[in-house]
């Protein structure tokens, strides 16, 4: 009765013959293939459309799957952010517990120390069982499921990832083929090495390091018996088996395969029976704890803006790839180790006194950067915004206060936002920073033969060479010539480098750059690191003939980043050597070789005498004293006190006080500040240089505590006094005669349309600017009469082109507490 039983119940089995009977010749050519298995495996490849076993691929490329790239400070200890697709790092096996890995072999592959790859006996346990509709079995080795996790990530197509995970028998003959040849490569160890650092174990984590940090706080060297089990018993389906799922059934599965998997430890006698009691009744305690990525979870927020700055930078060098998604790949998928050069301790600093002189959730943005000079190294960037999206624990930005952008609907930028308000990009123009420009025009001077000493006699207001709106408050009356004037009266008068320099005196420097020509001075703007991002700007930087148009560029109209103007002044400081601002200083590929992108990117800008001598002049705006001891006046004089070393630099003011800036740079390192309002930038407020001026000497002096005093090196002789000489008198002569007489002197010649007062016939020469002396083959620009009036009529009055001029009651001033 029992026989004929069987029987009845085979025959319901057999409603399938051609199943039985595929899975019957499998089976017994696998058993053959346990003595034979050329043979056996022949067949089997036969049945999947190859010739022969040998003729299916054995050759197969374990890929670089991707992993996290860490970023950290110049310290090389503190982490700053990381960068992922996928949350992954690999480590080496021995950082990996024990218990991890003898969880992973009693989960997957209890055999897999004793296989070469295929294990014929599970193989032909799972072909059964599936075939004859028992329970289903996969039977894949670890060997195995790395060579399909491998074709996974090696995929060019989609076809080709389908095809690595299609449930056909061809598909696991192939698997078991490359299996074999895989473990005629590897090492057992070097294989599950690879294995527990690809697999993927649920909410983003890739491999054993980010799923132990993740799921328990911990490394995966430290992982317990209970710990190890859980994550090895995810593998099998990470979304089944979620143990954050506490609502759903996720926690229970989770609970119960983790414990079965401590069970199968114990089978393999990877533990006691005494530690799996012990295992099995601790309980399962999970953190879920999301690892941060990118910039907006920097491990600290001020950090924030540095980091954007790295992630741009990055995006930038075509050594990571053609296209910028290429390189973003590499960088959240190279599993780089990078060491930024930001400095903690001066960025906490810069941070620090930002924030003391104008809070983060204030309108107008205090943004301050510090570079290196002779490396470009950027050590810090701070400003008063914190750097992140829209955040629903927090109250939205306000409406701009742009009225263009309000009136839209746009909110402001504070007191979040990722735009790079401090370096620049995007929809990131830059500011003006007003009579730091300045500098620009000494350089081209100095290069130009025209010494530290080289006088002028500045008027009030200076009719210049250059056109400005008729009727416009910046041309002289009547005519549509442009004249800037000085911020306070009294200005005017004799000057030379130094004084006009530390008292900003706008009729100093114009006249200078017409005798020099404007476009060399954009050209000395470009070479230290300005760079022309705003649309306009671009277009009257874009050759000679239209930058020699752009008078007022000495002013500082043109749009900057407190990043690139410190990159200028750095780059006096380092003797005219020029460097790329940059974020990095080591970079590490995940085989741990270092790349030589991470090197200073460095020219030679300006010879080293000329920066010298722009130096010293540079001393006499911030307090300190020329090498020559020349200087006289000075816009921000309690710079050289507070900071105590020798210093250089400039303040800077645009019309209507819509910016204030600062820059102060000693022989190691410079700082640069901007106050304005990023979302407005014709806004209608004064900006203090109270404010700017203090967070940028309190910052240069807290970071420059403690380092040794180094003088700049003493400027050349010969750009101090240089070759002048005397310019002849020509006055009340023709064009064309004086014209011979100046050129026979050995001057350059420029006559000016624009006709003067004088007693002189009208079309003669009224007088030669300059009159007395100038450099030697420098501009000698000829005015001409109009026959009117009395001689050298100067025009008079103000436009306010630049406002910085003599030091504000503001300039100098500390808020009560501070210094």
């Amino acid at each position: 009765m029992m026989f004929r039983l069987r029987r009845v119940r085979l025959r319901r089995r057999l409603t399938k013959p051609t199943q039985l009977l595929s899975c019957s010749l499998l089976a017994g050519l696998v058993v053959a293939g346990a003595a034979f298995p050329a043979v056996a495996m022949s067949g089997l490849a036969a049945k999947a459309g190859a010739e022969s076993f040998q003729d299916l691929p054995a050759e197969l490329t374990v890929p670089q799957v991707p992993e996290a790239t860490e970023v950290y400070a110049a310290d090389g200890r503190t982490l700053l952010a990381r960068f992922f697709d996928e949350n992954r790092q690999d480590i080496p096996l021995d950082q990996i517990a024990p218990a991890m890995r003898n969880a992973m072999i009693a989960a997957e592959d209890h055999a897999f120390y004793h296989h070469a790859g295929v294990d014929l006996k599970g193989f032909l346990r799972a072909l059964v069982s599936n075939g004859t509709g028992g329970a289903k079995q996969g039977a894949s080795t670890l060997t195995m499921q790395l060579v399909r996790m491998s074709l996974t990530y090696g995929a060019t197509d989609p076809k080709d990832v389908v095809a690595a995970n299609e449930d056909t028998t061809g598909r696991k003959l192939r698997e078991m083929r490359q299996a074999a040849a895989l473990e005629k490569r590897l090492s057992k160890d070097q294989i599950l090495e690879r294995y527990l650092n690809m697999a993927p174990f649920g909410h983003g984590t890739y491999g054993v390091a980010a799923a132990s940090r993740f799921y328990f706080g911990k490394e995966a060297r430290d992982l317990t018996v209970p710990e190890a089990a859980m994550i090895a018993g995810l593998v099998k389906s990470p979304s089944y088996y979620d143990p954050l799922d506490t609502e759903g059934p996720g926690y229970r599965l989770a609970l119960e395969r983790r414990n079965w998997v401590i069970g199968q430890m114990r089978e393999i006698g990877a533990i006691t029976p005494a530690e799996e009691a012990a295992a099995l009744a601790t309980p399962l305690t999970v953190k879920g704890q999301a690892p941060a990525n990118g910039c907006t979870s920097a491990a600290h927020n001020d950090w924030g803006f540095f980091c954007d700055f790295l992630y741009r930078w990055w995006l930038d060098q075509p050594a990571f790839g053609q296209t910028t998604y290429d390189r973003e790949r590499q960088l959240k998928g190279g599993g780089y180790r990078i060491v930024t050069t930001l400095d903690p301790a001066v960025q906490k600093a810069a941070h620090r006194n930002v924030e003391q002189y104008l809070p983060t959730g204030e309108q107008d943005a205090l943004m301050v950067a510090v570079v290196e000079p002779g490396t470009g190294r950027v050590r810090a960037l701070a400003t008063n915004r914190t750097f992140g999206l829209d955040d629903p624990r927090h109250p939205k930005n306000p409406i701009s206060s742009n009225p263009d952008q309000a009136a839209a609907g746009i909110r402001g930028t504070y007191p979040r936002t990722t735009n790079p308000l401090l370096t620049g990009g995007g929809d990131i123009t830059g500011y003006q920073a007003g009579s730091t420009f300045k500098i620009f025009t000494v350089v081209a001077a100095l290069e130009a033969g025209y010494p530290l000493s080289y006088q002028i006699n500045a008027p009030e207001r200076y009719p210049s060479k250059y056109t400005a709106a008729a009727g416009s408050e910046s041309a002289c009356p009547g005519t549509e010539r442009w004249c800037p004037g000085n911020d306070h009266p009294g200005m005017g008068g004799p000057h030379d480098m130094w004084s006009a320099f530390g008292r900003s005196v706008n009729t100093y420097f114009v006249p200078l750059e017409e005798r020099v020509g404007a476009a060399r001075v954009v050209d000395v703007a470009r070479r230290l690191g300005i760079r022309f991002r705003a649309p306009n700007d671009a277009a009257m930087a874009k050759d000679e003939a239209s930058a020699d148009g752009w008078g007022s560029f000495t002013l500082g109209v043109s749009a900057t980043t407190p990043l690139d103007l410190a990159t200028a002044y750095a780059t006096l400081a380092a003797d005219g050597r020029h460097c790329e601002p940059i974020p990095v200083q080591e970079i590490r590929d995940r085989s741990g070789t270092s790349l030589d992108l991470a090197k200073p990117r460095c020219d030679q800008a300006v010879d080293p005498a000329v920066a010298r001598a722009a130096i010293d002049a540079a001393r006499c705006p911030v307090g300190d004293q020329s090498a020559y001891g020349r200087c006289a006046g000075a816009t921000a004089s309690a710079v050289r006190r507070v900071v105590g070393h020798p210093v250089a630099g400039k303040t800077g003011t645009t019309d209507s006080h819509r910016t204030a800036s600062l820059v102060a740079t000693t022989t190691t390192l410079t700082v640069a500040g901007i106050l304005a309002n990023p979302d407005w930038p014709e806004t209608t407020e004064n900006m203090d240089h109270g404010i700017v001026n203090p967070a940028v000497y309190e910052t240069l002096a807290d970071a420059m505590r403690g380092r040794p005093k180094q003088d700049f090196p003493k400027p050349d002789r010969a750009l101090v006094d240089g070759d002048q000489r005397a310019v002849p008198a020509v006055t009340c002569r023709s064009v064309d005669d004086a014209t011979a007489v100046l050129r026979g002197a050995g001057f350059r010649v420029e006559v000016d349309p624009n006709q003067v007062d004088s007693a002189c016939p009208a079309g003669t020469v009224a007088r030669t600017d300059p009159e007395g002396r100038t450099v030697a083959g420098g501009l000698v620009m000829l005015r001409l009469s109009n026959g009117q009036g009395a001689a050298n009529a100067e025009p008079r009055g103000r436009d306010g082109a630049d406002q910085d001029g003599n030091t504000p009651p503001s300039t100098d001033r500390a808020p009560v507490g501070r210094r």
